[in-house]
């Protein structure tokens, strides 16, 4: 296997003597070889199966040729608009043009278009109208089927239609890809690959569908949202490999948009192959003349741990994108990425992170999710821990202590989320004794983002108590460990049930705790998440039971200050919120007063 970048030009094509590339992955990022971005994961493991792969990164979409730039492929184009949906990429809650952007050179915004998956797939068609195009990444993972688009508020098809893809590949996409690559290399055309796990393919003959689930139509859902709550409520209870159904979503035409089941989760055999794969864990030169590439700070000296996550937030897209199960790396894996990291020069002792998007996982839930899958209708934690849910914090307890063991590592931080309901849930206290001494930065963040429980209920996450009691065991363990450590809740204002009588139960939370939040998380929706069809429908999908949203964005800006309640710039809009919310007794001089009156205007006197 070759070592160094993967090719990005024609001169590297020829120094590794390659006449054509077997696939070229058009990617919205920067081109960054490190296992935390996928363009980089996806093409190494395609390379470690003798395939070659070239990368075109954030190619300028308005001009045609920017996408031949190293011929046509072989076998395929890969398509992903890199790391995040590039709408979000691009734009603040308030649809406001961000001012940087982490995944490209120098930081510079603007090197990728909305709705990047589509625009590259278009600018493609244009030049090469017969290559087969393939597209992936969290991007087309969470528009796979028709799916609310909050920057132009509307109902938009699924991407694979209007990229005019030939095949869409979904969540890690490993698996998926390896088993798409063979099948065309072995001369099966691209429009016969409909039999592959983790893939959406469009077709008009569903005959072949083996137990499919017929979801409403397109048209329908753009005509009554209750079916789309009622669509996505389907594809929400059929996200497992073991239970998963196909599931067939009628457009005109007579064209149908098929999504088989997902994938199987890797195997930690699979999951370490995959990270032990060499990359070059840093980005490519090419862009050190305008300073490097951002995002590789943040994980530059930060482990991967494990995948899936059974938390079951509703705003959270990774149940939809990398599922409910738990897979994880060995330790011999970790602790061999660690010793790399130890060798970097500009390691400094600190590993930032060790983790996932959970990161006190280590395994799944329950035995019986690997052999029967996870439960349609039952979270595993919410509304409270299920009764066969396995807590156990000792192999990831062993793993932290075996990396503080490390020479040259002087401390290991845990930055990735804490769960702290799992985290309450162990009846033995050392992982917990052990975090607090051992893996805080000055400051635990966790994320309760809100304390009304009419709230929570709606977010998928554990009633205020629950916070309450994890807090004041934290406290008493920094206490006993003679530690000056402080907790920093997340919060998030105007979710999908959140009413100005829950932001206001949420401002004196904060007041009697004493905490001011510098920053607060509007709701954000975003693609295929619980929370965004609450958002866009006004019903639970869970239960199609009416749930209050807040759209206005005067409310919502009183919902935000109300957390921000101290600072003087919010002033009025805390009066405002506190005076339609009926509780203008938190509007004087008491010590449980928010804010004080209003100071009488003077008048204007004569002069002599």
């Amino acid at each position: 296997m070759a070592q160094g970048f993967l090719p990005v030009s024609r001169q590297d094509m020829e120094e590794r003597g390659i006449e054509q590339l077997d696939f070229v992955y058009v990617v919205g990022d920067a081109y960054v070889d490190h296992p935390s971005f996928g363009h980089a994961i996806i093409s190494r493991v395609l390379e470690a199966h003798g395939f070659s792969v070239g990368i075109i990164a954030q190619p300028d979409w308005k001009r045609d040729d920017s996408i031949s730039v190293l011929g046509r492929p072989r076998l395929a184009f890969l398509v992903s608009a890199g790391n995040m949906d590039s709408c979000v990429n691009h734009y603040t809650v308030s649809k406001k043009r961000r001012r940087t952007d982490a995944y490209t050179p120098g930081g510079e915004i603007g090197k990728r278009p909305d709705h990047a998956t589509v625009v590259y797939c278009n600018l493609i068609r244009r030049t090469y109208k017969d290559v087969p195009i393939i597209i992936g990444g969290i991007e087309a993972s969470l528009r796979r089927m028709a799916h609310y688009d909050y920057w132009t508020d509307s109902l938009k098809r699924s991407v694979l239609l209007d990229s005019q893809a030939d095949l869409l590949s979904y969540g890690m996409g490993e698996k998926a890809m390896v088993e798409i690559a063979e099948a065309l290399d072995s001369g099966i055309e691209v429009k016969d690959l409909t039999f592959i796990a983790g893939t959406v393919y469009r077709t008009k003959d569903i005959s072949g569908v083996y137990e499919g689930i017929h979801l409403p139509s397109y048209q329908e859902m753009k005509e009554d949202k209750a079916l789309y709550a009622k669509s996505f409520g389907i594809q929400h209870r059929n996200t497992d490999f073991c239970s998963g159904k196909p599931l067939i979503e009628p457009y005109s035409n007579g064209i149908y948009v098929v999504q088989n089941p997902p994938q199987p989760p890797l195997t930690t055999e699979e999951m370490d192959d995959i990270y032990s794969l060499p990359y070059m864990r840093t980005y490519h030169p090419s862009y050190e003349e305008k300073g490097g590439v951002p995002a590789i700070a943040e994980i530059k000296f930060s482990l991967v741990s494990n995948r899936g996550c059974f938390g079951g937030c509703s705003f959270c897209a990774l149940t939809f994108h990398q599922g409910r199960t738990v897979q994880v790396r060995s330790h011999e894996s970790i602790l061999e990425e660690a010793r790399l990291l130890t060798q970097d020069p500009d390691f400094k002792g600190y590993i930032h992170d060790v983790g996932g998007p959970t990161a006190n996982f280590r395994h799944p839930s329950c035995q019986k999710q690997l052999t029967q899958g996870v439960c349609q209708n039952r979270q595993c934690l919410y509304p409270r821990p299920c009764p066969n849910l396995e807590v156990d914090h000792r192999d990831y307890l062993e793993l932290l202590r075996k990396l503080r063991a490390l020479p040259g590592v002087k401390k290991v931080f845990i930055r990735s989320g804490i769960r702290f309901d799992y985290l309450l849930a162990d009846p033995d206290d050392t992982f917990f004794r052990e975090l607090v001494e051992h893996h805080v930065s000055g400051q635990l963040k966790v994320a309760p983002e809100h304390i009304s429980d009419r709230v929570l209920s709606k977010m998928g996450k554990p009633e205020r108590a629950v916070y309450e009691r994890f807090a004041t065991k934290y406290r008493k363990l920094n206490q006993q460990l003679g530690k000056d450590q402080f907790l920093v809740p997340y919060l998030m204002s105007s979710h999908p049930g959140s009413t100005l009588k829950d932001a206001v139960e949420l401002a004196e939370f904060l007041r009697d705790l004493g905490y001011m939040p510098e920053q607060v998380q509007d709701f954000y929706p975003t693609p295929s998440t619980l929370s965004t069809v609450m958002y866009y429908t006004g019903l639970d999908p869970r239960n199609g039971k009416p749930v209050y949203v807040c759209r206005n964005p005067h409310e919502k800006a009183m919902q935000r200050a109300l957390i921000q309640y101290r600072n003087p710039k919010n002033y009025d809009l805390v009066y405002e919120a506190l005076v339609k919310a009926g509780r203008t007794d938190l509007i004087g001089y008491d010590k449980k007063c928010l804010i004080r009156p209003r100071k009488p205007e003077k008048k204007k006197g004569r002069g002599r």
